[in-house]
């Protein structure tokens, strides 16, 4: 019998990389051993001392059981203490963090507390896909603002002023910029939550990016009465080498924190309690554990530049994060069709920008989670293809 899906999902696309994998697993099995670049999994371990914590915390008799859905104590605290050492910001360990199974639920957890059909979302474009599908998901309308490069992808304040704001409820933001890597500034974060005061909206920060490549970390929190307007999430995804263990955060005035709960609390009974612990010996590492990791980044970023180079595409230095994002050359229709080039010539994937919104068709992204051995074959690889065609 076929059944028709909820109209909340027929709009909502299966997500790119799922289906990609599927080709190229299928390309797999017929040989190809394709190199992946496209995807922004850190291959690297977590430090030891957080294997330890998880290895020695589940050995024991007790930890086993449902958890408090606002998070272990312990875990809450060492968020608070993140938060204050790197970002400056302070933060009520009891009442303005809510621990989450990763932050990309966090963008649901949002979507579904606060918007209902007739709302509307300002997203980014280029922007995270997950953004607009959560929109969706929710039954509210996405609305995209189009970021520019010659404005380092950052708002345009005297455009989104023009638009009918009467019916936007949340604006999406993600800074450090997923998929460009542009940082913002204090003065954008100024502005973005005096936007916010202005027309009631409330600012949805993603920043699970702030500690690749950059050496100034930054929260929205940290400006003067951004509490009052702003969520932020966050997570130990990338800085910690925890992607799978899907641990990340959102940290807000009290209030948000009980709204969001309500919805929460009904999708989910708490995270194993091990993790929990070992994401809070995660996070009282200190700054020496970035400033390797970073090291091992800034050396396949060298090599991903060279790729970049191989392809003709043009693109900043000055990006932070864990990729590199690359303007295809005016001999490419697209960033779609460079990308399908290099995979069907040389079995390597790199990212088409055109899935990050139309803003993004006409680049690439490449993701720096593979170590310079495989960065070296994929090299080897493009060469060889090109030479092929010569």
């Amino acid at each position: 019998m076929q059944m028709e899906v909820a109209r909340r999902l027929q709009h909502t696309e299966e997500y790119y990389f799922s289906k990609k994998l599927r080709e190229i697993d299928e390309m797999n099995k017929a040989g190809a051993q394709v190199i992946n670049l496209g995807i922004g999994s850190p291959d690297l371990p977590p430090h030891p001392d957080v294997i330890q914590t998880l290895s020695s915390e589940a050995s024991k008799g007790n930890t086993h059981g449902y958890q408090n859905y606002k998070g272990a104590p312990a875990l809450r605290e060492a968020m608070a203490d993140w938060y204050a050492r790197y970002y400056d910001v302070t933060l009520d360990a009891q009442t303005e963090i809510l621990p989450l199974i990763g932050s990309k639920e966090g963008i649901v957890h949002i979507c579904m507390t606060y918007l209902q059909e007739g709302d509307q979302v300002l997203i980014p474009n280029p922007g995270y896909p997950a953004y607009r599908s959560a929109v969706n998901v929710s039954g509210a309308t996405a609305i995209p603002y189009e970021l520019k490069a010659d404005r380092n992808w950052q708002p345009d304040f005297e455009a989104l002023e023009k638009l009918d704001l009467s019916a936007v409820k949340l604006m999406w933001i993600n800074y450090p910029h997923m998929p460009t890597g542009a940082l913002a500034t204090t003065e954008l974060f100024e502005q973005i939550i005096a936007f916010g005061k202005k027309h009631k909206i409330l600012i949805c920060h993603d920043n699970p990016y702030s500690f690749i490549l950059n050496e100034h970390p930054q929260s929205i929190m940290a400006v003067n009465g951004a509490k009052d307007i702003a969520i932020e999430l966050n997570s130990l995804s990338k800085s910690s080498n925890m992607a799978g263990w899907r641990i990340g955060m959102l940290v807000a005035d009290q209030a948000r924190i009980n709204e969001i709960l309500r919805f929460k609390s009904n999708m989910d009974s708490g995270m194993f309690l091990p993790m929990q612990l070992a994401a809070a010996t995660a996070l009282r590492l200190d700054a020496s554990w970035y400033s390797e990791l970073n090291e091992a980044y800034a050396r396949r970023r060298e090599k991903v530049y060279y790729i970049m180079d191989l392809l003709d595409c043009s693109y900043d230095k000055k990006q932070v994060g864990l990729f590199v994002w690359g303007k295809v050359p005016s001999s490419q229709d697209s960033g779609y069709a460079l990308s399908d080039n290099v995979l069907y010539n040389a079995n390597v994937f790199i990212t088409p920008g055109g899935i990050f919104g139309s803003a993004g068709d006409n680049y690439i992204r490449i993701s720096l989670c593979a170590n310079e051995d495989v960065l070296d074959r994929a090299i080897a690889r493009i060469l060889e293809a090109q030479e092929k065609e010569r």
